[in-house]
């Protein structure tokens, strides 16, 4: 009976301590340094581009996607990536359900209900409402577009997509040019 009792003690334990652990915030990083991105939400970007202009790097992401989190594990974890994203944008989490209004250009985008759940009208109009995870979406300083990006992408694929956007190629070349030649 003894045993019976420990193991209930040791079972109840163990849920209270899972139940209060503090929950993933995935646009905050508490570690940040140059072997991790500092992820900024979509406002937090938008203010640090007022000072200093850099373009804007968006994961647009769900808490469902399973390769969104193999990203996260693999790709975003690589120091190399972490430092070059640091470095040439503003990283963005975007969840694309996010049920809190987003206040862009004057504009407030809002959550609305759709299929099982709902999308945020931003990462609808950034994504051109072809809502496929992960995409990742690059802006220019100035907030205009230079390229959608759907899929899970390794490290070398996605270093050379990253050097596209920020060494400027997009302005003489397509993606799929540069992809073939590069």
């Amino acid at each position: 009976m003894k045993k019976l009792i420990l193991l209930a003690f040791a079972i109840i334990a163990g849920g209270l301590f899972f139940a209060f652990m503090p929950k993933d915030d995935r646009s905050s990083n508490p570690t940040y340094g140059d072997e991790t991105i500092k992820w900024y939400s979509f406002e937090e970007a938008v203010k640090a581009n007022k000072s200093t202009k850099k373009k804007i790097f968006i994961d647009v992401y769900t808490d469902w996607c399973g390769w969104c989190k193999r990203m996260d594990a693999t790709t975003f974890s690589d120091p190399d990536v972490a430092k070059y994203v640091n470095a040439n944008f503003y990283p963005v989490k975007l969840n694309a359900e996010q049920k809190e209004d987003i206040v862009f250009n004057g504009k407030t985008f809002k959550w609305v209900a759709s299929g099982r759940g709902g999308v945020n009208m931003l990462a609808n109009s950034l994504l051109d409402g072809n809502l496929g995870f992960p995409s990742y979406v690059y802006l220019t300083p100035e907030y205009e577009r230079i390229l959608i990006s759907p899929g899970y992408k390794p490290v070398p694929d996605f270093t050379k997509e990253l050097r596209f956007v920020s060494e400027g190629h997009y302005a003489n070349t397509t993606w799929e040019q540069y992809r073939k030649n590069h």
